[in-house]
């Protein structure tokens, strides 16, 4: 005869057996089998069979060396100088275009370089975009992570205020939360176009046409960042209902108490407030960090990983990878470092807002 426990245990697999099934359908098992991929050569359409390649397409993605460069000199021993007086370096592509004497550089480009005195670092990667791509990725959440949810716990403490009126703020800050991302996609794309958009018409009005016309999405300095503000914007309502749910859990005794001790506004921020959103903070950063890792939509919409491969991320190129050029182990092995980065940045967010005793 099952005992009370059991009878209740098996009520709670019961009521987890669909969800259960569901992720492991269509996360884990998918994540399997994109985990084997990795390590072949498979492809969607290709005449050749599938085989085991190791570590290959890891190597191929991660490939990075460096290559230190002396300045050329001539028959006197002079260092030999540009129009400019700047240093002539030998050209990359001599160690990187089937040099027998450097095969470690055979088929890598030139990433980026610094000087070490009269010499030149050159730092090469085996795949370019793939590191532009993470670069960039970092970037976007190194930036989006902190303002997005500032921004939110900004509006969180506005919206949390016993005035008339205070839903149709509440509605209007998470109303674009509630509109599909490939629709806010080109709703900004107009906002951002060179020919009439409204960014350019409304700065040329305010400053009187002082401030020339800007491609916002074309030209590689701005396109990035174009794409993390209408990111910010467009995902602050989500975190800033989380932010607020975690300020109503806060009892107002410790408010009152704090007023009666003459505490200052800040001071019962300080004290009360932030204490009292511990949890709320890590689960904001840490859903902020993965839906910012996630990032696709505005890419594909926008600028399709232009100009100049200046808006890649890790989750487009495995798109693109996978079904665009069809290398479905490429893409698996994107997906799988994308996997590793997410979890020990979780992981390690998790470990530093630990509570501490």
């Amino acid at each position: 005869m099952a005992s009370r426990f059991t009878r209740s245990n098996g009520t709670g697999w019961m009521f987890a057996g669909p969800a259960v099934f569901l992720v492991g359908t269509f996360l884990l098992l998918p994540f399997g089998f994109a985990f084997i991929l990795s390590f072949t050569n498979q492809r969607l359409v290709s005449p050749n069979p599938t085989s085991f390649v190791g570590l290959s397409n890891y190597q191929q993605l991660l490939g990075v060396a460096t290559l230190r460069l002396s300045p050329e000199r001539d028959a006197d021993g002079a260092v030999v100088t540009d129009a400019e007086g700047q240093p002539q370096f030998p050209a990359v592509r001599g160690f990187t275009r089937n040099n027998p004497d450097f095969p470690q550089y055979n088929g890598m480009r030139e990433w980026f370089s610094i000087g070490l005195g009269q010499d030149r670092l050159v730092v090469l990667a085996r795949d370019l975009v793939f590191m532009k791509a993470i670069v960039n990725t970092v970037v976007f959440v190194l930036v989006v992570a902190p303002v997005q949810g500032g921004l939110a716990l900004c509006l969180a403490l506005l919206i949390n205020q016993r005035l008339r009126g205070i839903n149709v703020f509440r509605t209007i800050y998470f109303m674009p939360v509630v509109v599909s991302i490939v629709v806010v996609s080109l709703l900004w794309r107009f906002i951002y176009s060179p020919d009439n958009g409204l960014l350019n018409n409304m700065l040329g009005t305010l400053s009187f046409g002082l401030i020339p016309t800007v491609d916002w999405l074309g030209n590689p300095s701005t396109a990035l960042g174009s794409i993390i503000a209408m990111s910010i914007w467009q995902a602050v309502g989500f975190h800033m209902v989380i932010w607020l749910s975690g300020l109503q859990t806060i009892s107002p005794t410790l408010y009152e108490a704090a007023e009666l001790e003459g505490a200052s506004k800040w001071q019962g921020f300080r004290y009360v407030t932030w204490p009292g959103l511990r949890n709320t903070a890590v689960l904001v950063l840490i859903v902020i960090t993965m839906q910012a890792f996630a990032l696709f939509a505005q890419i594909d919409v926008m600028t399709r990983g232009g100009p100049l491969d200046s808006t890649q991320t890790i989750v487009f190129q495995a798109v693109e990878r996978g079904y665009g050029k069809q290398d479905i182990s490429g893409g698996s092995a994107i997906s799988v470092i994308l996997f590793v980065i997410v979890l020990t940045i979780s992981l390690t967010q998790r470990y530093l807002t630990r509570e501490r005793r």
